[in-house]
C-alpha cells in the first residue's frame, strides 16, 4: 500500500475516533449529539496536528511491507507527541474560558489518543501481515522445509530474514534448542519444537529437507555432533559464520554457508581486553612484514579495527601485498596506509626505510615456513628467518621501536627441522635483545593454522578436487591447529602483556587438543559429500625429513606458566649450552651473534653440513634428521 493511501486513510479514520472516544466516555451516542459543536471543533484541530505531527514524524516516507520494533516505536512517538500538543491545546483553551472547551470530556484527548495509536499502528502493520502471509502462501508450494538449530539471537536473525523476503524460497517449521527455557515457546511464530537430539525424529516428522546450524558461539564437538545427526537423519546441514568470522568482518551473521572445517574444529570464542589492545595500537605507527601472507594479512585486518596511526605493510611479494591493501583501502577507507615491497634480508633498504617511516610497534611475521622444502634449502632459511629477523631487531633498537612481536612456531620446540631451529634462534634473537634493553620484545609461539597458504587443508581440498587420493604421512602423525582469526587475536593480546607478564621469555598459545591429521583428512572428505575407501582413498606416504609425529608447545627444561590471560603461557629458561642467553651481562649475545655471523656466512657459501653444526651449537637441543 503506498503512502499517499495511508494518508488519505488517516484523514477518515482520525476524523473518527474523537466521535468514538467521546461514545466510550460518555457510555451512550445519544449523548453525543449534546457536544455536537465542541466535538466539531476538537476533531478538525486534533486532525490537522496529527496529519502535521506524522508528517514531521516520517510516517508517510516508511515502506510498511518490512515494518518492525523501530517502526512502531516512531508511531508511538509521534501518536504521543500529538496527543500532548492536543491535550495542552484543549486544556489551555478550558483555562481560557472557552465555552466548546470546557464542555466536553477532560480525558477525551487521552482516549482519543489510544484509539489514535491503534487504528495508526493496526492499518500499517496490517501492511506487513498482509504481504508476509502472501509471501507465505506463494512458495508455500515449491519451498524448502528447514530445521533452525539454536534459538537465540542468531536464530532468530536467520529466522526473520528468511520469513521477511519474498525471494528465499524456504519455510523454516520451527527451532531446536538444549535450552530448557526455550521449549515450547515460540520465536517470530515459529515454535520450539526440542532439543538437538530430537533433530532425527523431526525431519521425518516435518518433512524437513534442511537443518541450518545458526549457533556462531558453537565448538567444533556442537557441530560435529549436529552433523553427525543430520547425516544419520540424511539431510544436508549448513552453517551461519563462526564468531571469528562475523568479529574480522569476514562475513555478516545473516549469511549461510556448508559446514566447513573451521566449523568442527571451532572452539568457543576467545575474549580479550581489548582496551589493552587499543592503548597498544591507537594513533601508532605498526609495521607489519610478511603483510601479504596469511598471519601477517589478518593481523593487519585485525589492527585496522583499532585505528592505528599509519599501518605500513612491507612485503616481498606484491602479488599479495597488493591484494590485503586493497581490502583494506575498500573497508576501511579512513585508514592511513603504507605499502613497502622489500625483503627482509636487504638491510641498507630496511634502514631506509624505518628511518623514513619511524615505526612504534612492529609485528614479525615474514618467513620461509615450509618443513620439507627448507630441508633441501637450508641456506635461504638461513639466510632470510635468521638473517631477516636479526636484521629487523637491530633496526628496531637503533630506531627505538616500542615493541617487537615475532611470530613464532611450535616447530622450534626441540627442533628437528631447519625451518624449526631457524625459529628457535629467531627467539633467541630476540630475547637477547629484549633482556639487554629491558624493551617488550617477545616472540609469540604457535601451531598450524587453518587454511594458510600451504598448509595441510588447502592441500587436502586440492587432492580430494582431483578425485584423490588423499596423502597422509603417517597413520599416527598429530598436529595442534587454531584457525587464523584466532591465532591473531592472541598474538595482539600476548603483544599487550610483553613487558609486565613477560620481558625475556616467550608467550605460548593455547592450542587446546593435538588433532589427528587422518582425522583431519577423514573429515574434509566427508564434508565434500564424498565417502573414504569408495570415493576417496586414504594413502600414507611416510614422515618426510625434518618431520615429527608430534608437535610440542614446550621445549626440555622449559618453565612455563599461564599469564592472566587464560590462553596465553609464558615459556621461561632452556638447557644449558652454546649460545642459550642466560640472565646478566653481555657476553651471551656476543657468542650468539658471533655464531650468528658465522652462520650467515656458511649460508652464502652453501655448505649445509656446516650450516647444521653451526645451528647445533647454537641451539643444542636441535635434533637433525640422520
Amino acid at each position: 500500500m503506498r503512502n499517499r493511501y495511508l494518508f488519505l486513510l488517516d484523514i477518515v479514520l482520525l476524523a473518527v475516533t474523537p466521535t468514538l472516544a467521546l461514545v466510550m466516555r460518555v457510555d451512550s451516542a445519544g449523548w453525543v449529539a449534546n457536544y455536537a459543536p465542541a466535538l466539531i471543533q476538537f476533531t478538525i484541530l486534533a486532525l490537522i496536528i496529527k496529519l502535521v505531527i506524522f508528517l514531521l514524524f516520517g510516517l508517510y516516507r516508511r515502506y510498511w511491507r518490512y515494518a518492525s520494533v523501530d517502526e512502531l516505536v516512531s508511531i508511538i512517538l509521534a501518536v504521543g507527541s500529538a496527543t500532548l500538543i492536543i491535550a495542552g491545546v484543549f486544556f489551555g483553551a478550558g483555562i481560557l474560558g472557552l465555552d466548546n472547551a470546557r464542555s466536553l470530556p477532560r480525558s477525551l484527548p487521552f482516549i482519543d489518543g489510544l484509539l489514535t495509536l491503534v487504528v495508526v499502528g493496526g492499518s500499517r502493520f496490517s501492511v506487513r501481515i498482509a504481504a508476509h502471509k502472501r509471501r507465505r502462501n506463494e512458495c508455500k508450494n515449491n519451498s524448502k522445509a528447514v530445521l533452525i538449530v539454536g534459538a537465540g539471537d542468531a536464530g532468530a536473525a536467520i529466522a526473520r530474514e528468511i520469513l521477511s523476503s519474498r525471494h528465499i524460497n524456504i519455510d523454516p517449521v520451527g527451532f531446536v534448542d538444549d535450552d530448557p527455557d526455550k521449549q515450547k515457546k515460540s520465536i517470530h511464530g515459529l515454535p520450539v519444537l526440542g532439543t538437538r537430539k530430537d533433530i532425527p525424529r523431526l525431519v521425518k516428522q516435518y518433512d524437513v529437507e534442511e537443518v541450518v546450524i545458526a549457533i556462531p558461539t558453537a565448538s567444533g564437538h556442537v557441530i560435529r555432533e549436529i552433523r553427525t545427526l543430520c547425516e544419520a537423519a540424511g539431510v544436508p546441514s549448513r552453517t551461519m559464520p563462526g564468531m571469528y568470522e562475523i568479529l574480522s568482518g569476514q562475513i555478516s551473521v545473516s549469511q549461510l554457508r556448508n559446514v566447513d572445517i573451521e566449523d568442527l574444529l571451532r572452539r568457543e570464542p576467545i575474549s580479550i581486553n581489548a582496551q589493552d589492545v587499543e592503548k597498544m595500537l591507537s594513533g601508532k605507527c605498526v609495521l607489519v612484514t610478511g603483510a601479504g601472507g596469511s598471519i601477517g594479512s589478518e593481523l593487519c585486518r585485525q589492527m585496522a579495527r583499532w585505528s592505528p596511526g599509519h599501518l605500513i605493510l612491507l612485503g616481498h611479494g606484491e602479488n599479495s601485498v597488493f591484494l590485503i591493501e586493497q581490502e583494506l583501502r575498500h573497508r576501511w577507507p579512513k585508514l592511513s596506509l603504507g605499502v613497502v615491497v622489500a625483503d627482509i634480508r636487504d638491510f641498507p633498504r630496511l634502514t631506509a626505510i624505518f628511518a623514513q617511516t619511524k615505526p612504534q610497534v612492529v609485528f614479525h611475521a615474514a618467513a620461509h615456513k615450509h618443513v620439507p622444502m627448507m630441508e633441501a634449502n637450508c641456506e635461504d632459511a638461513i639466510s632470510n628467518n635468521i638473517g631477516g629477523t636479526r636484521a629487523l631487531v637491530q633496526l628496531a633498537e637503533r630506531f627505538g621501536v616500542e615493541r617487537f612481536v615475532l611470530i613464532s612456531s611450535d616447530k622450534a620446540v626441540n627442533p628437528t627441522n631447519v625451518m624449526g631451529v631457524t625459529k628457535r634462534v629467531s627467539e633467541k634473537i630476540v630475547q637477547a635483545v629484549a633482556q639487554r634493553t629491558g624493551r617488550p620484545y617477545v616472540a609469540v609461539r604457535f601451531g598450524n593454522v587453518l587454511g594458510s597458504r600451504g598448509s595441510v587443508v588447502p592441500t587436502f581440498r586440492e587432492q580430494i578436487a582431483r578425485g584423490g587420493p588423499v596423502t597422509v604421512t603417517h597413520p599416527e602423525v598429530t598436529r595442534y591447529f587454531m584457525t587464523i582469526p584466532e591465532a591473531v587475536q592472541l598474538v595482539l593480546q600476548a603483544a599487550t602483556l610483553a613487558g609486565t607478564e613477560c620481558q625475556t621469555g616467550v608467550f605460548v598459545l593455547d592450542m587446546g587438543k593435538p588433532i589427528k591429521i587422518v582425522d583431519l583428512a577423514r573429515d574434509l572428505i566427508e564434508l565434500s559429500g564424498k565417502e573414504v575407501g569408495r570415493d576417496i582413498e586414504i594413502v600414507f606416504t611416510g614422515l618426510r625429513p625434518g618431520e615429527k609425529l608430534f608437535e610440542e608447545l614446550f621445549r626440555d627444561g622449559e618453565d612455563y606458566r599461564r599469564t592472566r590471560h587464560a590462553k596465553i603461557f609464558v615459556a621461561h629458561g632452556e638447557p644449558s649450552g652454546a649460545g642459550s642467553p642466560a640472565p646478566g651481562g653481555n657476553a651471551d649475545e656476543v657468542d650468539l651473534n658471533r655464531l650468528v655471523d658465522q652462520l650467515l656466512q656458511t649460508a652464502e657459501k652453501g655448505q649445509p653440513q656446516e650450516i647444521r653444526r653451526l645451528l647445533k651449537e647454537i641451539v643444542p637441543n636441535y635434533r637433525p634428521p640422520a
